[in-house]
């Protein structure tokens, strides 16, 4: 069991790390992760799976957990991440679990949690909490045993998304979209009635993995789709994650499009319909992005990494979309939870609205010189980034998340990640030739980038 509780969710290694016995004693602590507040309105928790082998297993395991302690099923089966979001929401449940390790490889399998309302769960009432029960075998078992009852959400997300489409008829767009075998693959249908002429790549379910790492922010998962939108003359090109909560965009000229800029779109997209809004982004994100926001006559708020900061944060500035850099994009009408399918919708908007190829769109956003994530291996982490905040003591520096530096020709933050054992750098200047001087001084201190 070590190790499979991380920052978001639960993941590991099956059956080495994670295995059925674990899943079940998972449903019975999720019973203390439950407050009066998520049970208003019944005891009832969403599970739904994702397509990879073992999935099916692990949630009836997670299922038997879950009703041993009182607490009652509505099993959607297969569906994706976004979707359970959608059904704890619409149904008003008192929470939901999904079965998934996202883009994972095929040999993992996790949990992905939620409260009423889609909330995240998170902090030392969320994960920390389940594992602190499961550890000590906290687990009590109820004297009714919960129900489990069937459903499929599947009509009420598609007429929802749909719900968001505009201009419908106006331009028929060639869209080339990669499921990576993973659970965007149950989307066709929806994405063949938005109105476009749907170039599919990799739209078979099969948690192999068979074709490439269902993980669109390494460039290298993406060199298919950027080929077969050359090769058709697509408008645009999508590529999802395994349980398709996450998006990157190719433009029509097969470039990848930061999802930054991508957030700074779509933001724009929204606050033409609703200006003075809070739009969020998180602190990877280009100096361009704020820019963007305020220029669009939005609020940007600038938020930390990470789902539950961002939909916390979202929810309480009543803000109307946040985007991340890794491809989570956030919606207030979509009870504040990422929908990566309705990211699409709203580049289909924009698109039809303003006649512009998408290369055209995103010229203005790329004001600045920008670096990938980088990853370091560390073994004393703070202790480097307090030699950071010695080094370029000149700077304004915050502490947000990490430590960011920020100069007026050029910033860079450093944090741990959430997820992984690395310190992870991204940085971005005025011109290509800053961005390259300020990068080999910060691995000078930080040391040879990590192969990952």
């Amino acid at each position: 069991m070590a190790g499979i509780f991380k920052a978001y969710d639960v993941r590991g290694i099956v059956p080495t790390q994670l295995d059925e016995n674990i899943a079940r004693q998972i449903g019975l602590a999720f019973q203390h992760v439950l407050d009066e507040e998520d049970r208003a309105n019944g005891n009832t928790v969403v599970v739904s799976r994702d397509m990879r082998s073992h999935s099916p297993g692990l949630a009836k395991a997670l299922i038997e957990g879950l009703t041993a302690a009182g607490l009652d099923v509505l099993d959607i089966g297969l569906a994706t991440t976004p979707m359970n979001y959608f059904a704890t929401g619409h149904t008003k449940a008192a929470g939901g679990v999904q079965v998934t390790a996202s883009h994972n490889p095929a040999q993992y399998n996790g949990f992905k949690f939620s409260r009423h309302g889609a909330r995240p769960v998170s902090g030392d009432h969320g994960i920390a909490l389940m594992e602190e029960k499961v550890a000590n075998g906290d687990l009590p078992r109820a004297e009714r045993t919960g129900t489990v009852t069937g459903g499929n959400v599947f009509d009420d997300y598609r007429r929802h998304i749909l719900s968001f489409l505009h201009h419908k008829e106006s331009r028929r767009l060639r869209v080339a979209v990669d499921a990576a075998n993973g659970m965007s693959t149950i989307y066709k249908p929806v994405l063949e009635e938005m109105g476009i002429e749907l170039v599919p790549l990799y739209f078979e379910l099969d948690g192999s993995f068979p074709n490439h790492e269902a993980n669109p922010l390494k460039e290298e998962n993406l060199h298919d789709l950027m080929r077969l939108v050359k090769k058709s003359g697509a408008d645009l090109g999508v590529s999802f994650d395994g349980d398709a909560d996450r998006a990157a965009f190719i433009d029509e000229k097969g470039e990848p499009i930061g999802s930054d800029l991508m957030t700074a779109l779509i933001g724009g997209e929204l606050l033409a319909r609703e200006p003075g809004k809070a739009v969020l982004y998180d602190l990877r994100s280009s100096r361009a992005v704020h820019e963007y926001i305020e220029e669009k006559g939005g609020i940007p708020v600038r938020e930390r990494v990470g789902h539950s900061f961002m939909k916390a944060t979202l929810r309480n500035r009543n803000g109307i979309f946040g985007g991340e850099l890794a491809g989570h994009y956030y919606f207030r009408d979509n009870y504040y939870a990422d929908s990566a399918l309705l990211a699409v919708v709203e580049v289909l908007n924009l698109l039809r609205e303003t006649g512009k190829p998408l290369s055209e769109l995103v010229r203005p956003l790329r004001r600045y010189a920008k670096s990938p994530e980088i990853n370091f291996e560390v073994d004393d982490k703070q202790g480097k980034m307090d030699e950071l905040a010695r080094r370029y003591a000149d700077a304004q520096i915050d502490d947000l998340d990490g430590i960011t530096i920020n100069y007026p020709d050029w910033w860079a933050n450093v944090r741990p990640s959430n997820t992984e054992p690395f310190l992870r750098l991204v940085l971005e200047a005025r011109t290509p030739e800053e961005l390259a001087r300020h990068r080999e001084e910060l691995i000078g201190m930080l040391g040879e980038p990590a192969e990952h």
